[in-house]
């Protein structure tokens, strides 16, 4: 199949290009250009076409390549479905966990909790409701897939103020002490982007099966915060003292703002039964491993 990746550079999409080519289909990574790719990356040779996915006049001119695939990374699903949906057979996006609002159950399904409290994600959300309801009216089915919090190699993972930050984690490395809210600890679920990329992979294989479905991706368990942290210990070959303060205190002067503590209050733990069920999903790594494998990613790109 032709297959057009928008965001194939970004961290999931890479890998989802790779496995994409290794299963023969050809593949058309849509970007903005301003990645470099290494000669010796998987990615050197793949096509490559400037897009500007927020831009529709400027999308429409893509589907003259009658791309029978189109994945859309960057969170402008919205426009790549209403541009395509008359020429590709499936269009499929990348959500998050977090549209469905704080969680009441745990595994989350993929149903609404309550409104989620990020404005960006409850636009996108309504958006995904939209189209997973005129799915299949056009030629082109839609699919919605919504990972956890992203993990492995490629990308700085989560650390423990809920952030990507590479201090933190030398702070980490150094045994220095994590202050983590006191009260019911929140579970947090960090995937491997291969994962994810795998989920993507089978539904690009599986139109039948994935259309008009929203699917959650993720690890077969999530950990809580306090073993979030002995994870790192782990990795780090060091003790990591926690010491527990109170939810305002973290919020106000350990943690502030929502993107930030609201790893640790909105539990992350989704029920990936569908995906397994319908598309044969199963995921590779645990948050050990995946966790794991970022920090040696960091330790190779010299980050640490």
């Amino acid at each position: 199949m032709k297959i057009l990746v928008i965001g194939g550079t970004g961290h999931v999409g890479t890998f989802l290009v790779q496995q994409l080519v290794e299963q023969g289909h050809d593949v058309v990574i849509g970007c903005r250009g301003k990645t470099t790719i290494p000669a010796d990356s998987p990615l050197y040779n793949v096509p490559r076409v400037t897009c500007n996915s927020s831009d529709i006049e400027s999308m429409k001119e893509l589907t003259k390549d009658r791309y029978e695939v189109v994945v859309d990374f960057p969170g402008t699903a919205y426009n790549t479905y209403r541009v395509f949906r008359d020429t590709a057979s499936h269009v499929i996006a990348c959500g998050s966990l977090w549209m469905f609002g704080y969680p009441h159950m745990v595994p989350t399904p993929e149903i609404r909790q309550e409104k989620c409290l990020f404005e960006g994600y409850e636009k996108r959300y309504l958006e995904i409701q939209e189209m997973i309801g005129d799915s299949g009216k056009h030629r082109a089915v839609f699919t919605a897939i919504m990972p956890p919090n992203i993990c492995g190699p490629g990308k700085i993972p989560l650390e423990t103020l809920g952030g990507r930050d590479i201090e933190v984690h030398r702070a980490l490395k150094e045994g220095k002490t994590v202050y983590l809210p006191d009260g019911p600890e929140a579970l947090i679920g960090p995937c491997d982007a291969k994962d994810i990329a795998n989920l993507f992979a089978l539904a690009v294989n599986n139109r039948t099966a994935a259309a008009g479905q929203i699917f959650n991706v993720g690890s077969s368990y999530s950990v809580t915060a306090s073993q979030f942290v002995s994870i790192y210990s782990d990795i780090y070959g060091v003790d990591i003292p926690v010491e527990k303060v109170s939810w305002d205190k973290y919020t106000e002067d350990i943690s502030p703002g929502i993107g930030h503590w609201w790893h640790f209050f909105g539990h992350m733990q989704p029920d990936i039964s569908k995906a397994k069920r319908l598309l044969g999903y199963s995921p590779q790594y645990t948050p050990e491993e995946t966790l794991a494998r970022a920090v040696n990613w960091m330790f190779e790109q010299k980050l640490l």
